[in-house]
């Protein structure tokens, strides 16, 4: 019989000494036993602490490279962000190049055209100025010697001559006789017949004859680069001819026609204009030579 059966068949408190003899009889505990399996416990929850230990530190070292590949991969990203916004800058400024270039080659281009035009304007002013000095020349003066003069500094200062000489017609229309030279000697100057070329020609049409083709420097009494009329209204009075011009002048520019057409157009009038002056002296013509002059 079980100690439950005697608490339940009414034997309890009656029974209590019985129960202490039985229990005073029982084994006592196996104290090295539970000290053992305490000390297994123990061991074992000191192996399971090492092994979450050892798991934790995996956990923090593992927790610590994924950081550091998270922060190499943001780094990479952010520098891939910076060598895209650069590659982005880069273009932008490739297109501002570009753009600058294309002003920049526009700009040239009309500063270029500017220059030229500069240029020509320069150019035009010059010639104005050549032809301002040399109509100056030729009217500065009513003295025939000082008149030849100044159209001798014309031909070789303003046209570059080097070689040439002045006519006028002799009152038959038939010779043109030599009045000034320049640079020739007095063998090869002559009376020259208005029959000959290209001197007739030039006579004829009233224009001058220029060789715009050979050069003019190389040029020569018998082929003249330049046959220059004088001509006083519609009437050739005379010729200038150019037989060379300086070494260093091999063509004739427009300045040169222009003064061409002023020394055909004026030396004439200033010639004879000092001529019936010095003729009839320092005397001006009086006022009745001027009357009616209305036009």
């Amino acid at each position: 019989m079980t100690e439950d059966d005697r608490t339940k068949s009414g034997e309890g408190e009656d029974s209590v000494p019985a129960r202490t003899s039985a229990q005073s009889d029982s084994p006592p505990p196996d104290l090295r036993k539970q000290r053992d399996e305490f000390l297994q416990n123990f061991s074992r929850s000191a192996r399971l602490t090492e092994q979450f230990i050892r798991d934790y530190e995996g956990l923090a070292e593992r927790v610590h490279k994924l950081e550091t590949e998270n922060a190499s991969l943001r780094a990479k990203v952010e520098a891939d962000d910076a060598i895209r916004e650069l590659l982005r800058k880069i273009e932008e400024l490739e297109r501002e190049k570009t753009d600058l270039l294309s002003r920049y080659r526009e700009a040239e281009r009309t500063s270029n055209g500017l220059s030229e035009r500069f240029a020509q304007f320069e150019e035009e002013f010059s010639n104005l100025a050549n032809l301002f000095v040399a109509s100056n020349q030729l009217h500065s003066s009513l003295s025939p010697r000082r008149v030849t003069r100044r159209i001798k500094e014309v031909l070789a200062q303003l046209v570059g001559a080097e070689r040439y000489a002045v006519f006028l017609m002799n009152s038959e229309g038939t010779e043109l006789v030599p009045i000034a030279s320049e640079g020739v000697s007095g063998d090869e100057l002559a009376p020259i017949g208005v029959d000959r070329e290209p001197i007739s020609g030039v006579i004829r049409t009233g224009s001058a004859y220029v060789d715009e083709v050979g050069d003019p420097s190389q040029g020569s009494i018998q082929e003249p680069p330049a046959v220059i009329p004088l001509r006083i209204d519609d009437d050739t009075v005379g010729a200038i001819i150019i037989y060379a011009t300086l070494s260093q002048k091999t063509s004739f520019a427009n300045i040169d026609f222009e003064l061409f057409k002023l020394l055909g157009q004026h030396a004439a009038a200033a010639l004879v204009s000092a001529s019936l002056h010095a003729q009839q002296g320092p005397k001006r013509p009086g006022l009745e030579a001027f009357v009616d002059l209305s036009v």
